[in-house]
């Protein structure tokens, strides 16, 4: 049923399944995928390459990062906003105002829908271009799995290390504590030490004293 209230057609539009929203969010082809593919529109999927027509990125142009099915919006790598906090989120846009400029051709149901009433040529250079989409899909795995590896190794390394600082405390501790008493039993002998020679000291000044006064009689 197709309705012109557009009460209706809102109605519609916020508690359809999913499964027609997401063939909602599409977006314009570039010129030049417009003649290549004879479409006008295709819907947007994660990984197809878009340039911002409207707003404050108007221009700019990156990769789809993710597709918002719920509220028909996109994340695009390198849009985002700060939140009062100061950390940074994307900030989400709405497929209307982006434009396609590059195809993600690495699903061959999306490849078989395009390739539908066009000719032999154009299917080879599809084929070609999902192959290379491919190839670099596997490079970008091969080196996220690389970089993976690299962090688990080295939260292993400063665990550890933590580990053998926690170990080398108590053996500090225990050091420490046996420095004392040895400190102690020194200054036991020190004091002890100390008095002798004190009376010797008092003993020689009287001892210097009394003989002038001996003469002197």
């Amino acid at each position: 049923m197709k309705t012109i209230n557009p009460g209706k057609q809102i109605k519609r539009m916020h508690n359809a399944p999913l499964h027609l929203r997401r063939k909602w969010i599409a977006a314009h082809l570039d010129e030049n995928l417009l003649l290549k593919y004879d479409k006008r529109a295709i819907p947007v999927v994660k990984g197809d390459t878009v340039r911002v027509m409207r707003g404050n990125f108007h221009g700019h142009e990156d990769k789809v990062a993710k597709v918002n099915t719920k509220k028909n919006t996109l994340e695009i790598e390198g849009i985002t906003m700060s939140k009062a906090d100061g950390n940074k989120i994307a900030k989400p846009v709405h497929h209307s105002n982006v434009m396609i400029t590059k195809l993600n051709l690495t699903d061959k149901w999306r490849r078989e829908k395009l390739e539908r009433d066009l000719s032999e040529e154009t299917r080879k250079e599809i084929e070609k271009e999902a192959q290379k989409q491919l190839s670099e899909a596997k490079e970008e795995q091969k080196i996220a799995e690389e970089q993976k590896k690299l962090e688990e190794q080295t939260e292993k390394e400063k665990e550890s290390t933590g580990q053998e600082e926690i170990k080398e405390k108590p053996a500090k501790e225990e050091e420490k504590q046996e420095q004392p008493e040895e400190q102690k039993t020194s200054a036991k002998k020190q004091t002890e030490t100390k008095p002798a020679t004190q009376k010797k000291t008092t003993a020689k000044k009287t001892s210097a004293k009394k003989t002038p006064k001996k003469e002197e009689k």
